[in-house]
């Protein structure tokens, strides 16, 4: 379908297929049926022995697609990525010193509940490293024998962790708690680097949301059989060890409370598609490949368009941030604009970021969505300009 506008001059150029770049929930995976998903569990029990064998595939398929560690333990939990990172934490810190690193919303929201809610400066260190949205804090800082939590790419400022995670020692004493709920699928996860690893498959896979998974490490699993926190009550779905010991059902399918049997066949149906892809390298790829179309146009209209991330080295490749030569005002103009026009849908910047705009790159978005959405990013920006 061809649209054509009027400005300065007449142009004609393709718009996307597909107009969702929201960061989350996100684009569903190319040919998504949601009459396809498998039905079977519908107004069945999750204690069923269908129930439970369908959430222990979607543990298991997990594992494999993601390439995880034998030893390693996967769970799906409540409340998304936040309840995911929320249990760690309340079951977790307290034991050592800590340093907790952020450089956009999320992690700063990490620090925030550490020191206000569980208090943790009152019994330890809890040392801030923190950076201005599109950079990074100095993570050689971090001391290996402290807990370290930490973003592994940063939804809200388009700045991910070097890859491989070289600042994190391996012979660490201290745990890793590592939010990668806009990482994983679409960039290489160092699993020897971490200990707790969070996501939401909502993200990068397109699933929907209320689910979150927790990946636990054996030495994360250690931490939770020898350690529990003073004057700590922890309500029921937070609650991951049983006796001193952990409750090792949660990640054999026995959730904590009742997930939704539909948005489990929706993950499994995302896992099967990514699967189909060549897995994570086939994830990697698009989303890596849609980011270079971004920078390839960035690097051509420089004048007016910029990334939030100036180091390409730690630009993200999902949650693109960029920046525009347009006042807060008229970047919510620019957005409503292009939505108007039926060209992108939920591309504003997040509220606490500066004022830019975020495009999500993730793996279920097309390169060819991403190349036809930006001729129209110049014509919004000349339409408000010239306002």
């Amino acid at each position: 379908q061809n649209k054509t506008r009027t400005h300065t001059h007449t142009i004609y150029v393709q718009q996307p297929a597909n107009i969702e770049f929201s960061s989350g929930p996100c684009k569903k995976r190319p040919g998504y049926d949601i009459s396809k998903l498998d039905q079977r569990v519908l107004g069945r029990s999750h204690r069923s022995k269908l129930g439970k064998s369908r959430l222990a595939f979607a543990i298991d398929e997990t594992k494999r697609i993601l390439q995880i560690p034998e030893d390693y333990y996967v769970g799906i939990v409540p409340a998304s990525d936040t309840g995911a990172y929320e249990m760690a934490m309340w079951n977790m810190l307290g034991q050592r010193d800590i340093d907790i690193c952020h450089w956009e919303s999320f992690g700063k929201g990490w620090f925030a509940d550490a020191v206000s809610h569980l208090k943790l400066r009152d019994t330890v260190t809890v040392n801030e490293h923190t950076a201005d949205y599109g950079s990074l804090p100095d993570l050689s800082k971090v001391n290996k024998d402290n807990d370290i939590c930490f973003t592994f790419n940063g939804t809200t400022s388009g700045v991910r962790v070097p890859e491989g995670c070289d600042f994190i020692a391996d012979d660490r004493t201290g745990l890793t708690l590592c939010d990668a709920t806009s990482a994983c699928f679409a960039m290489n996860m160092p699993w020897d680097k971490l200990d707790v690893t969070t996501y939401s498959w909502q993200k990068v896979l397109g699933g929907e949301g209320a689910h979150g998974v927790l990946v636990l490490s054996p030495r994360a699993v250690e931490r939770l059989e020898t350690y529990t926190p003073e004057n700590r009550p922890l309500p029921k779905i937070f609650r991951l060890a049983k006796k001193g010991k952990l409750d090792a059902g949660i990640f054999k399918g026995a959730t904590i409370n009742t997930p939704s049997m539909i948005c489990v066949e929706d993950y499994i149906d995302a896992l099967t598609w990514a699967d189909s892809i060549g897995g994570v390298a086939g994830l990697v790829d698009i989303s890596t490949k849609n980011l270079a179309a971004i920078e390839k146009y960035v690097a051509e209209n420089n004048d007016w368009i910029d990334f939030l991330a100036k180091d390409p080295s730690i630009r993200s490749s999902t949650s693109v941030c960029l920046t525009l030569d347009l006042t807060a005002d008229e970047i919510k103009q620019f957005v409503a604009l292009l939505e108007k026009e039926e060209i992108a849908l939920d591309i504003g910047g997040y509220r606490d970021a500066p004022p830019s705009i975020r495009i999500w790159c993730g793996s279920t978005v097309e390169t060819a969505d991403v190349e036809a959405l930006l001729p129209w990013l110049k014509w919004a920006y000349e339409e408000v300009k010239g306002k």
